[in-house]
């Protein structure tokens, strides 16, 4: 099942994509009155019934999709978790032993189709194309072993990052990732009934048509199983916290000259079986 949260007419809802259509589920259940609540209450287990018995609402197109999960507990992301990710940095050191590892915020993702910003006191926004799991059970010292029962599903990330803003401080990263509106999360959550996380997922991401990454999940040196266990050895997972599990080579930064983008450029995250992310960029606003 794809799973999208949406503004119809300025009013928020959440529903069941079918093929360019929506089934409004927050409507027929009130009892989960998010994406997000329908998650944490294993809503999942009610709407394959009510997706059969109804009728689509209105069409895809006349909804603006949000990041699929509005208000997560906690945005994970992971670094250099692709095979040659850490030869990109040329800096001789080994494989690592352990998951690099930072937070965004929520506030700076937009959904798909909506504009990423290249906000005003830098040039160097870059992309990275990910995909992204969505917690669906909550759990502290999870063994790799029972990972699959805490994954809801599947979708899709631009990680957008603030290259020069990156090391302002001496150990961070986070505020060249954290800029609002400068990355994407969507378009939908793709439950992991219908698509099996651990199957070998195929990553593309193109800017403005030509391909710039392209990796499957096969060569992740960090696999899901491994980040769930070691995020919960010190942190308790929660139904609808967001995992990014990490990008390809060939990000803008690493060309010669580095390609940052630029206002009119479009970004599309692809993965057979969830969908494409796309958003198109746009200076910020000075206020």
């Amino acid at each position: 099942m794809k799973l999208a949260s949406y503004l119809k007419a300025g009013v928020p809802g959440y529903g069941a994509v079918v093929d360019d259509r929506v089934i409004d589920l927050s409507s027929r259940l009130p009892s989960f009155p998010t994406l997000l609540a329908f998650i944490a209450g294993d809503g999942l287990a009610a709407a394959p019934a009510v997706v059969a018995d109804a009728a689509p609402d209105f069409a895809l197109a006349d909804v603006d999709l949000l990041p699929p999960v509005i208000a997560p507990q906690k945005i994970w992301c992971i670094g250099v978790n692709y095979a040659d990710r850490n030869a990109e940095y040329r800096d001789g050191s080994d494989a690592p032993k352990y998951p690099s590892l930072f937070c965004r915020c929520a506030t700076s993702f937009v959904g798909h189709d909506q504009p990423v910003e290249r906000p005003f006191v830098s040039t160097q926004l870059d992309y990275e194309g990910e995909i992204a799991f969505v917690v669906g059970k909550a759990g502290r010292h999870i063994a790799r072993e029972d990972a699959a029962k805490h994954i809801f599903g599947l979708t899709l990330a631009n990680e957008g990052t603030v290259r020069d803003w990156l090391r302002h401080g001496k150990f961070n990263v986070t505020q060249g990732k954290n800029f609002d509106r400068s990355g994407a999360i969507g378009p939908w959550i793709v439950t992991a009934d219908a698509l099996d996380p651990f199957s070998e997922l195929e990553l593309t991401t193109r800017v403005n048509g030509e391909v710039r990454q392209h990796d499957t999940t096969a060569r992740l040196m960090f696999p899901f199983d491994a980040i769930i266990a070691y995020l919960s050895t010190f942190a308790t997972l929660m139904p609808g916290d967001i995992v990014l599990t990490g990008t390809p080579t060939g990000a803008g930064v690493r060309f010669d000259p580095p390609r940052w983008l630029v206002p009119g450029d479009v970004v599309e995250v692809e993965v057979p079986g969830i969908g494409v992310l796309r958003n198109g960029v746009v200076d910020e606003v000075r206020p």
